[in-house]
């Protein structure tokens, strides 16, 4: 059974085409009987984002000294999933771990029948309900920065995030390897650089058994927090996608490449009527 799909639309410049908000429902609700809905969208609604600043609990604004996000673009994501592959080998995530997925969906009476992409990373919420149930908080949130973590000493594997995360972004490493690890090669002695920890991939050593996430490769920051794209210290999937549809940034800025976009584009988030406020907003 169809389930109703709402969608707010932003308009910031009236100068940029616009979607009439009807047709833009029409479509979302065809899409919640597809696998695109259900697995990402699910019962919820889609409503615009309402500040770029981080909301506390107290419903008071936060401002941190970075405040990272992905703002990705729908019209220019072709289904590549160079994307998928480039997560894989930098962060070296095992099978069944994937830190971005991409899911497509059909839409009847688009044009050359093209399908609909789009790329789930981790949403880093600024009320992020994956922390709140963590009994031993291996999970958290960093305040420097709003990026959200998983502490592998303290990760137990009980997978309650999991359970809480409504947009089904947490996997957990159940030690499954790929061939070239299992095999003892050059690659299997290559440690993962995720939270610069560089840990080796070794039987019953964490991250085995531990719950694993999108760190939007934190670990490719300089000492001060900051990313270099120009010296290609930058996330993965932005840095790899053939159609340049991820974009990543600092919305602190004004002036950064996603600040200006969530400006002069319509936008989207998934989910928002459940106060997570995730940080991946989705220009249509």
């Amino acid at each position: 059974m169809k389930e109703e799909i709402s969608a707010e639309i932003k308009i910031e410049n009236s100068d940029k085409p616009t979607i009439d908000r009807n047709e833009f429902i029409s479509k979302l609700i065809k899409i919640g009987a597809g696998t695109l809905a259900a697995t990402i969208v699910g019962n919820g609604m889609l409503n615009t984002a309402s500040t770029v600043f981080a909301k506390g609990k107290s419903e008071t604004l936060v401002k941190r000294k970075y405040h990272y996000g992905m703002v990705i673009d729908t019209r220019r994501c072709v289904g590549c999933r160079a994307c998928v592959l480039a997560c894989k080998a930098e962060n070296k995530t095992s099978p069944g771990v994937s830190y971005t997925v991409v899911f497509e969906e059909i839409l009847e009476n688009r044009p050359n029948d093209k399908p609909v992409f789009m790329t789930k990373p981790c949403f880093h919420c600024e009320q992020p309900p994956c922390t709140d149930v963590c009994p031993v908080s291996a999970t958290y949130k960093r305040e420097q920065d709003g990026i959200v973590v998983v502490d592998y000493d303290r990760c137990i594997g009980c997978r309650y995030c999991m359970t809480a995360c409504p947009y089904s972004a947490r996997w957990f490493d159940f030690g499954e390897n790929y061939p070239a690890v299992e095999q003892g090669t050059d690659w299997a002695k290559v440690p993962s650089p995720e939270y610069n920890q560089f840990r080796k991939r070794e039987h019953e050593q964490s991250p085995i058994g531990n719950v694993r996430k999108c760190t939007f490769c934190l670990h490719l920051q300089d000492e001060n927090g900051q990313y270099n794209k120009a010296d290609g210290h930058w996330p993965a999937c932005a840095k790899t996608c053939t159609g340049k549809a991820i974009h990543f940034g600092d919305f602190n800025d004004p002036n950064s490449e996603v600040s200006i976009l969530l400006r002069e584009r319509q936008y989207i988030r998934l989910k928002e009527e459940l106060g997570t406020s995730p940080n991946v907003y989705y220009l249509i």
